[in-house]
């Protein structure tokens, strides 16, 4: 655990670094972005078998990212090189939904206009399909994920009092992911925008679907953090105020109306 916390801190020291130098990068090279594969095999094969398969899941409304987001996606990719890639895109997520989810889910991700509260209820039906890691596009591990997951079936990110959904480990079929999504169906149905996206599709589901049950979970400073690399206006370089947070209550959802 010490390790970890070291590797916490220095990794901290080194994102404010690239972001430091991304500011001058970007200044010369205004229209400079670099591409995120869509799928990458991993960097060691791995021989030996585990629970949660060895996948990291990411998306974004573009893969055609700033230097700081391709840092962020390169130092996944090192850090866990015995885990494959794949990334999904906007249309990627729709099509991979209508294939693959029943016509109740499918309705319900479609009503969703916000691409955030989308990628909310995709991350949580392509674990419960296929199995291995989410992660947000900014977010990073903090050491091998091989190493800290181990033998574990599931494994969910405590950060500070509550659950967060930035970091969802599973194998497929995890009953708390298929409440969640049962729950996010329910909350589509009942329009229930009130409290925005963090109620609607966001962490707020994922703790009501974990409830008062004891469920195997890390820390998220010794597991996965956000923003070393990269920040809001790194992020969203090519789409101001894009982020899930400047998205209206009352727009989250289509209209019934033809």
């Amino acid at each position: 655990m010490f390790k970890i916390i070291i590797a916490n801190r220095l990794l901290k020291i080194f994102g404010a670094i690239v972001k430091s130098l991304s500011y001058l990068f970007h200044w010369i090279f205004p229209n400079k972005r670099f591409t995120i594969p869509k799928q990458s095999n991993a960097l060691i094969k791995s021989t030996k078998p585990t629970k949660i398969p060895k996948i990291i899941w990411q998306t974004n409304y573009t893969n055609k990212v700033s230097l700081p987001v391709y840092v962020n996606y390169l130092f996944n990719r090192l850090i866990s090189p015995d885990f494959e890639y794949r990334y999904m895109g906007h249309e990627d997520r729709d099509e991979f939904m209508s294939k693959y989810a029943t016509k109740e889910v499918v309705d319900a991700f479609n009503k969703l206009t916000d691409g955030a509260a989308q990628a909310d209820l995709w991350r949580l039906f392509v674990l419960n399909y296929y199995g291995g890691v989410y992660m947000d596009i900014d977010g990073h591990a903090v050491w091998s994920i091989s190493c800290m997951l181990k033998d574990d079936e599931y494994c969910f990110l405590l950060n500070k009092e509550h659950y967060t959904n930035y970091f969802i480990a599973s194998a497929p079929n995890n009953k708390y992911l298929k409440k969640a999504i049962d729950i996010i169906v329910e909350n589509i149905k009942q329009k229930n925008i009130d409290d925005g996206v963090y109620s609607l599709t966001g962490p707020i589901v994922l703790n009501r679907a974990i409830g008062e049950d004891k469920v195997n979970h890390r820390y998220y400073k010794y597991t996965c953090i956000q923003g070393s690399f990269t920040n809001e206006y790194f992020q969203y370089i090519d789409k101001p105020r894009g982020k899930w947070t400047y998205a209206k209550k009352e727009d989250l959802l289509k209209s019934d109306k033809v």
